[in-house]
């Protein structure tokens, strides 16, 4: 089962995280911990017209973590909030109940559908998108 949860794409995934230098400024700075397992991550998220437009993370966690957070980096720019809400709803049922898994530019994600036994690593996997749409909901919070 490891083998399975820890497969080559997950490995691969994890080993090439990007944009993990800070932002000489960002619209949001969120850090969140997976209380079951104890992954952590800190995101920095710049917003113009609903849109992500610059990123940055530091992550701490197992390389399932790690992997969600590298295809997080790799495709959060010009994305909106309700489309990284649909692929954590997405990725949700992935994991909790063998739903498909995220397609087109979040298709790499299913690289994590293994994981669906692993429920303590969930949390782990589902942070970057937790981190991601809690920054979006501050800066909606601060703009009010």
């Amino acid at each position: 089962m490891i083998d399975d949860i820890y497969n080559i794409d997950v490995l691969r995934l994890a080993a090439h995280i990007t944009r993990i230098e800070p932002l000489a400024s960002a619209d949001a700075e969120v850090a969140l911990r997976s209380p079951l397992c104890g992954s952590t991550i800190k995101v920095q998220l710049c917003i113009e017209d609903g849109r992500v437009t610059d990123y940055a993370h530091e992550i701490k966690a197992c390389a399932l973590g790690q992997a969600c957070a590298s295809v997080m980096a790799a495709q959060v720019i010009g994305r909106d909030e309700a489309e990284i809400a649909r692929v954590r709803e997405e990725m949700e049922a992935m994991l909790k109940d063998g739903g498909s898994p995220p397609d087109g530019d979040w298709a790499a994600l299913a690289a994590l559908a293994p994981a669906k036994d692993a429920k303590p690593r969930h949390g782990a996997i589902l942070l970057p998108f937790d981190a991601v749409l809690k920054g979006f909901a501050e800066i909606r919070a601060a703009a009010h």
